[in-house]
């Protein structure tokens, strides 16, 4: 699995990991999160990003993105599901690579795309449960900015 580094340019998931546990080491005093999230862009076809961000609270954060394009998906639970999957997918790989290093109890949440206004209401108990059924903190807008703000700027 690979992933694109706005400064780096395509990094296979072993550097993405080199690559945060150098931001990390630069400032070893800061506090640090894991953020994982995928949004996704419906045209004749639908492009889903998923974010990588290694957030140093209150001091900027460092992310990595990868794109996947698929066929029309059938409709937004479908596309929510996608989504949620390919996050979880992103942790699951990224939690294995980290196991090799001292970083490996890293604190991590998966940001969906999903929220109490709109239509996406009636999915958050099921998406919720599903994320943190699989061990994770989970974030729900407005405060999923990892697909809210990240993933969503490179699916257009």
């Amino acid at each position: 699995m690979h992933f694109v580094s706005p400064t780096k340019g395509r990094l296979p998931l072993s550097e993405v990991v080199k690559d945060m546990i150098a931001f990390m080491e630069e400032e070893p005093s800061a506090s640090y999160k894991l953020i994982i999230g995928t949004d996704s862009q419906a045209r004749d076809h639908v492009c889903f990003v998923t974010a990588i961000i290694v957030h140093r609270v209150g001091k900027g954060a460092r992310y990595y993105y990868r794109r996947k394009v698929m066929s029309a998906v059938k409709n937004l639970r479908h596309k929510i599901f996608t989504e949620t999957s390919m996050s979880l997918e992103a942790v699951t790989l990224l939690k294995e690579e980290l196991s090799k290093t001292r970083y490996k109890d890293m604190d991590v949440e998966v940001h969906v795309d999903i929220g109490q206004n709109g239509d996406t209401k009636e999915l958050i108990r099921e998406v919720v449960g599903w994320v943190m059924g699989s061990g994770y903190k989970i974030k729900i807008k407005p405060n999923a900015c990892g697909a809210t703000k990240v993933a969503d700027k490179y699916t257009k």
